[in-house]
C-alpha cells in the first residue's frame, strides 16, 4: 500500500491543517465535517444552505472541505480531519485495506454509463480487445480501475497485458489529447466533457460489467458518537436528490460554472447518472465484496477484507 500512502501524503497535512482551524474556530461547538468533491449531490447540498438550518436545531455546524477525488478524501477520514463524504465504489475498498475507520451508510444506485474506456476519435481501436498491449491511463484507486480490469477480463485480455499509465483526469486528458496513451478510463463529468471537445469514442462503458455505485461514508467514531446527525444529513441528501432528478437542466445550470463546463456538457453527464439515496443492502455488500476479492486477487490490495465489518444496515 505504500503507493496509496504516498497519494495521501499531502492530502493528511492538508485535512489535517483543515481539523485544526476548524477546531480553533468553533472550540467547544459540535461539528459535523463533510468532505466533498467538486460534483455529485455533496455540492448541491452545500449550494443550498439547508443542512446548516437543520443543524444548527441540533446545536452542530456544518464545515466542507473540497477533495479533487476519493482516495484523499477517505484519507482524511482516516486521519480524523473530516466525518462524512462520498466516493465510489472502489477508492472505500483501498482505504479499508489500509485500515480506514470507514462505514457505509448509503448508496446512489449503479450508473454504468457514468463511466468509461475512450480512444481518440480517429484511432483503430474499435473493441477493449484491441487494448492488450497498449497504454491506458487511469485514476489508480478510483471506479475506473475496477471498470478497466472487468472489462479486459470480458475481452479475453489480462490486466498484465496492458500498460495502465496512472494519471489523475486533468492530466490524463493532457496525455489523452497529445497521444502519450492509446486510451482513458475516466467518469462523468470529465467523460462528457472530453466527448464533447475532443469527439473521443467509447470502446465499453461500464454496462453489462461493473454497476458504478456511489457510497456515503461516515467515520466509526462519528457515526457511533452520533447516528442522528448522520441520518440528517442523509435525510438533506435525499431531498436534494429528489429536486436533481426532477430538474436536471437547472442543476446543470448550477453545477456548471463551479466545475467550469458548459451547461450542455453537465446535463449529459447528470443524464447518466443515477438518483435515490437508499440504505445499504445485502445485495449491494455481495457486490462491493466481488470488487475487493478483485482488488486481491489482482495484489492491489495487501490482503483480503470483509465489507460486511464496515457496512451500516437499513434501521442499525
Amino acid at each position: 500500500m505504500r503507493w496509496f500512502q504516498r497519494m495521501m501524503a499531502a492530502a493528511i497535512l492538508s485535512a489535517v491543517t483543515v481539523a485544526a482551524t476548524v477546531g480553533a474556530s468553533y472550540g467547544q461547538d459540535k461539528v459535523v465535517r463533510i468532505g466533498f468533491q467538486k460534483y455529485g449531490k455533496l455540492v448541491l447540498l452545500k449550494s443550498k444552505d439547508t443542512l446548516e438550518e437543520k443543524l444548527k436545531a441540533e446545536g452542530y455546524k456544518v464545515v466542507w472541505t473540497e477533495f479533487p477525488s476519493g482516495p484523499p478524501l477517505l484519507e482524511a477520514l482516516n486521519v480524523g480531519a473530516i466525518d462524512f463524504g462520498n466516493t465510489g465504489e472502489a477508492p472505500p475498498i483501498f482505504a479499508q485495506a489500509a485500515g480506514a475507520p470507514i462505514q457505509y451508510v448509503a448508496y446512489e444506485p449503479p450508473a454504468p454509463k457514468g463511466e468509461a474506456i475512450l480512444v481518440p476519435k480517429n484511432s483503430k481501436l474499435n473493441a477493449v480487445a484491441d487494448l492488450k498491449g497498449k497504454k491506458v491511463a487511469l485514476n489508480k484507486g478510483s471506479n475506473v480501475h475496477y471498470l478497466l480490469v472487468k472489462a479486459l477480463e470480458k475481452a479475453g485480455v489480462k490486466y498484465s497485458e496492458i500498460e495502465p499509465v496512472f494519471l489523475a483526469p486533468a492530466d490524463a486528458r493532457a496525455a489523452f489529447e497529445r497521444g502519450a496513451v492509446d486510451a482513458w478510463v475516466i467518469w462523468d463529468p470529465f467523460q462528457a466533457a472530453a466527448e464533447a471537445a475532443t469527439g473521443a469514442r467509447t470502446l465499453s462503458d461500464g454496462t453489462g460489467i461493473v454497476s458504478n455505485y456511489q457510497f456515503y461514508f461516515s467515520s466509526k467514531k462519528f457515526l457511533e458518537g452520533d447516528p442522528k446527525i448522520v441520518d440528517l444529513v442523509l435525510a438533506q441528501l435525499g431531498e436534494v436528490d429528489d429536486w436533481a432528478k426532477g430538474d436536471i437542466h437547472a442543476v446543470a445550470e448550477q453545477l456548471a460554472p463551479a466545475i467550469g463546463l458548459s451547461v450542455p456538457v453537465v446535463e449529459v453527464a447528470l443524464k447518466r447518472q443515477s438518483y435515490g439515496i437508499k440504505p445499504i443492502t445485502e445485495s449491494v455488500v455481495a457486490d462491493q465484496q466481488q470488487v475487493a476479492d478483485t482488488f486481491f486477487a489482482l495484489g492491489l490490495i495487501p490482503k483480503q477484507i470483509k465489507i460486511s465489518d464496515v457496512a451500516r444496515r437499513s434501521g442499525s
